[in-house]
């Protein structure tokens, strides 16, 4: 009975809130372990002592903070919708109480460092990942999501789609339009020597749509050439902290990120004041 009423709730989250199959999936896994922990207990009869003593659980299982806060973002969203359509008779979790999470500082590179990655000896396609990922602050989903329609380089924009399913507009700089032209010729000849066709921009020398994965690997083996262990993130972290470090106003690079709330963005700033003392203390003891 648990497991038919996650899955109408799952439902709902695709349906109703246009979710991402990732975070579908994350819910789907922390229900289901709140479930198994309950055993025979039905949602209609669980109290806030039972989930008390699975957060409790996760505490004494040596789960991160952040783990236990989505875990808990989890079953307050969820017994929310389970009161709201009367499946339970009151909300268990209507009090319960994030961790507190320490909060990290992104990491970021300087460009010096950004320029040094860009001034490799890339492929084509390699180029045009970095140039878009450092260029546009995209997520490496919405990167590797990106089809041949998204773009218009005549208008030097894309639109690319972020979490929770909201659209964006980005400006494409020159060298991010150069980038995709001079891999286009490549993607179609790599189509046609294996006769496929794909909606998807990026493609690898196999002719298959680019992984997240690919990526990954590709940013990981460039952070080695820097000494550094970076991800795509980092490229986008250090678009959003170069941004701000040069004047741009804080609502606008909100936009470019597609952040939904600007405190999220505001953490960029703190970069900058961190970099900003570091470099002061390195002057002047």
């Amino acid at each position: 009975m648990n497991m038919q009423i996650l899955s109408e709730y799952l439902d709902f989250l695709e349906i109703e809130k246009g979710l991402a199959e990732n975070t579908l999936e994350a819910y789907r896994r922390d229900l289901s372990d709140f479930f198994n922990f309950c055993g025979d207990i039905e949602v209609n009869d669980i109290q806030r002592t039972k989930i008390n003593s699975y957060v409790r659980n996760l505490h004494e299982m040596k789960f991160s903070a952040t783990s236990i806060m989505r875990k808990i973002a989890s079953l307050r969203g969820f017994f929310k919708w389970t009161c709201v359509n009367e499946i339970t008779r009151t909300n268990p979790a209507l009090t319960l109480e994030q961790p507190k999470v320490p909060q990290k500082l992104p990491k970021v590179l300087t460009v010096e460092e950004i320029n040094n990655l860009l001034n490799q000896d890339l492929t084509k396609l390699h180029r045009v990942i970095a140039e878009l990922l450092y260029g546009c602050g995209l997520r490496v989903s919405e990167l590797v999501n990106l089809k041949v329609n998204d773009y218009d380089l005549k208008s030097k924009f894309l639109e690319c789609t972020g979490k929770g399913s909201k659209d964006r507009i980005v400006p494409l700089g020159k060298k991010a339009i150069q980038a995709i032209k001079n891999f286009l010729p490549e993607r179609d000849y790599l189509l046609k020597k294996f006769n496929l066709h794909t909606k998807f921009l990026l493609i690898n020398d196999k002719g298959k749509r680019v992984t997240r994965q690919e990526v990954y690997t590709f940013i990981h083996e460039q952070g080695k050439k820097l000494h550094k262990s970076i991800s795509p993130h980092t490229l986008r972290h250090s678009f959003a902290t170069h941004l701000l470090e040069n004047g741009a106003d804080l609502r606008v690079v909100q936009e470019l990120l597609g952040h939904s709330n600007v405190s999220t963005t505001q953490l960029y700033t703190h970069i900058s004041k961190k970099r900003l003392k570091e470099v002061y203390f390195a002057i002047n003891g």
